[in-house]
């Protein structure tokens, strides 16, 4: 005898899905208080010097400024092309910023802390031409 898999019932509804809600906004985040606050990617180029650089940048900078609310996906552009390709990196190391929106892209030396610090709108422009604020 086999088993038979029904629908479920009509009277109660399915689970609600929040990888489809986000397929429909992507701007949207389900209410998680787990989920972190910045989602970031950096696509680097092997581990050349630059890359171990921009690497501990931007960790450094997240672990001071973000304290654990963030997510960081490093991506090798050698090892994975498909994925710099879709995202069109032209040049590494690329620190996009998904979430919060706006996306930002940062590209370049990410040894600059105020660089970084304005790229992830975690300081303003103004603040980096008057230090003494």
């Amino acid at each position: 005898m086999t088993a038979i898999r029904l629908p479920p019932s009509t009277h109660e509804p399915p689970p609600p899905d929040s990888r489809s809600e986000e397929r429909h906004n992507p701007g949207t985040r389900p209410c998680d208080s787990s989920a972190p606050a910045y989602v970031l990617t950096l696509y680097v180029a092997s581990l050349t010097p630059r890359s171990v650089i921009a690497i501990q940048s931007v960790k450094e900078v997240c672990e001071r400024h973000l304290q654990g609310q963030y997510s960081l996906e490093v991506v090798d552009i050698y090892e994975q092309p498909s994925a710099a390709k879709r995202e069109q990196i032209v040049a590494a190391p690329t620190l996009i910023k998904r979430l919060p929106l706006p996306l930002r892209r940062l590209i370049g030396d990410m040894a600059d802390t105020q660089r970084v610090l304005v790229g992830l709108d975690l300081k303003a422009r103004d603040d980096i031409s008057n230090p003494l604020v």
